[in-house]
């Protein structure tokens, strides 16, 4: 026995280093643009640049005697394919055991959900900003004042402790986090909240958002008047907030509304679609095996590589079909518009856009 046990360290041993010495010749960038983009979802350029700020920030050095480089095209690997760590590992640039895989993932989201996320997540839209959003949506689809789309997202995660199981059960079957994403008409993602479990509806993650609370103060303050943005028939209408109208005649102006409002925020479907395509970890086919608040953390990260890739310009990954897509047309249910203290408001602001078409 003791002979057994000591032939099986021995064979540990040599694995070990040997792995150590494959990971430590480990180059990603010695890959091809496009199978650097593949494994990674972002192009060289983007990649350095966040490697840049991974360094910044784990100057002090970590528990791991991983060079910042793996650590980070580890985390990304995982979160282009999304399933278990272990696969991961298993890649032939990288090399790691899970433990190594799931540390490494761990120190990366911890240090880049603090340095990318107010970076490149920003909601607190500046003159041009807007001016610029309002002229693409009245020119695109003569949708005047808008600023933004706001939709809901499932992103799919195990199966939670039983007491808790409940609250994050969502309509479609599973359990889940409901994302709730503002993006602009570049498809960039300007606000993201992961912390509402999967039962929770979209009405009532948006009244207790950073994002309705800002849009509020604004218009209390009437920097904010004339200007909205978009949702489905599952948010309420307000001043700074523009929905359907409910049951509208066929022909009528306020139908002609209703398809105009839904041109205009598919945008927000298209984003949320190109963001899982892009990190697969956040389909429900893949489920991420970590609990809501590290999900969460993926998620938020995910959103600010997404915007990143749009600004290094990173090619679109190949279509897939997202299988909650068209979510928000499956899942409607009427906000209720009865606490709706600025209604009148809201409702005259919805009739004179309306009178446009």
């Amino acid at each position: 026995m003791a002979v057994v046990l000591l032939l099986n360290s021995n064979g540990e041993e040599r694995d070990h280093v040997l792995r150590r010495r494959i990971m430590d010749a480990s180059n990603p960038f010695e890959l091809d643009d496009l199978k650097f983009v593949s494994n990674f979802r972002l192009n060289k350029r983007a990649f350095k640049y966040v490697l840049d700020e991974l360094s910044i920030e784990i100057q002090g050095g970590t528990s791991l005697s991983i060079p910042p480089i793996l650590m980070l095209a580890s985390t990304l690997r995982f979160f282009a394919e999304g399933g278990y760590q272990f696969g991961v590992g298993k890649d032939a640039t990288l090399k790691m055991s899970q433990s190594s895989v799931s540390k490494c993932i761990k120190i990366v989201l911890n240090k880049l959900e603090v340095k990318l996320g107010t970076k490149w997540i920003n909601f607190k839209l500046n003159h041009e900003e807007k001016e610029e959003m309002r002229l693409h949506f009245f020119e695109k689809f003569g949708f005047p004042g808008v600023i933004g789309c706001v939709d809901g997202t499932h992103i799919a995660i195990k199966s939670p402790a039983l007491e808790l199981r409940h609250l994050f059960y969502n309509r479609k079957g599973f359990h889940s986090l409901n994302v709730m994403i503002i993006c602009d008409h570049k498809m960039r993602i300007r606000f993201v909240d992961a912390t509402h479990p999967g039962a929770t509806h979209d009405a009532l993650a948006w009244k207790v958002s950073a994002a309705r609370s800002h849009l509020l103060q604004q218009y209390t303050g009437t920097e904010l008047r004339n200007n909205w943005l978009l949702g489905d028939a599952g948010y309420p209408l307000e001043p700074w907030l523009m929905t359907p109208f409910r049951s509208p005649v066929p022909g009528s102006i306020e139908s002609k509304y209703n398809i105009q409002l839904s041109k205009a925020r598919n945008i927000n479907e298209r984003t949320i679609g190109l963001l899982k395509n892009r990190f697969r970890c956040c389909l429900k086919a893949r489920q991420l095996h970590y609990s809501a608040e590290k999900a969460a953390q993926i998620v938020n990260v995910c959103a600010a590589l997404h915007n990143i890739c749009i600004f290094f310009k990173v090619q679109d990954c190949e279509n897939i079909d997202v299988e909650d897509r068209n979510e928000s047309l499956l899942m409607d249910f009427d906000a209720d518009e009865n606490e709706n203290t600025h209604l009148n408001e809201a409702q005259n602001a919805r009739d004179r856009i309306a009178a446009l078409f």
